[in-house]
């Protein structure tokens, strides 16, 4: 059926994966086309699964899933992103959204929530499950609304102490894309130094609970 949903399920925890699958193929118009444990495991294997909705976890070996969703979205624009996670927290949730992840759903919902959230992000629609609506904080600030989404990620790996090279491996694009990054996100702040970036990434909850997040 052309109108099947084709859904990946990314995350680290097997009996976790192998729920939401049971759950999702008992779904008409559903088809879980694989499982994957991390995020690296996604980019390396995008085009082999070919997703229409990947269910991602934040926290996972390797790569989280917020590194992941932005590399994913870069390669396969109409990928629609649905984070799983067990935090409800406000900083994980708006960085998610700021990532490019259509949805965000708590691990602990009905199962039947999933489905219903996989079916509303397909349809090009955001979906909060009512723990993470909850939560959602108020934009930090116009300047930190500007950035987009690579440069959020940037700014952390910066404020982490990396070097442009070192950021540039990370994520697997060129120190010269680094540096034109770094210029815009000092524009966009207003900021002339690393360690002023540092600074506004701890006052703006960049640096909070990161983790292994990404």
């Amino acid at each position: 059926m052309t109108n099947t949903i084709r859904v990946l399920i990314v995350d680290d925890h097997p009996m976790v994966a192998q729920g939401i699958q049971s759950v999702l193929e008992d779904q008409d118009g559903i088809s879980v086309v694989g499982t994957l444990s991390n995020g690296r495991m996604v980019i390396d294997q995008l085009d082999r699964f070919d997703p229409d909705v990947i269910l991602m976890d934040l926290n996972m070996p390797e790569m989280g899933g917020l590194t992941a969703t932005e590399l994913v979205l870069e390669k396969r624009p109409g990928t629609r992103i649905l984070i799983l996670s067990m935090h409800d927290s406000p900083e994980y949730i708006s960085s998610a959204l700021s990532h490019g992840a259509m949805g965000y759903v708590l691990k602990d919902v009905p199962t039947e929530e999933i489905a219903e959230a996989v079916e509303t992000v397909m349809k090009g629609e955001r979906y909060l499950c009512t723990g993470a609506e909850g939560a959602i904080a108020p934009k930090r600030s116009d300047t930190a609304g500007a950035l987009t989404g690579r440069e959020q990620t940037i700014l952390l790996q910066l404020a982490q102490g990396l070097s442009n090279k070192e950021v540039a491996n990370a994520l697997d694009i060129s120190v010269r894309t680094v540096e034109t990054h770094r210029k815009n996100i000092k524009r966009k702040l207003g900021i002339s130094s690393t360690a002023g970036l540092t600074r506004y990434a701890l006052e703006h909850g960049v640096l909070q609970g990161t983790g292994n997040a990404l």
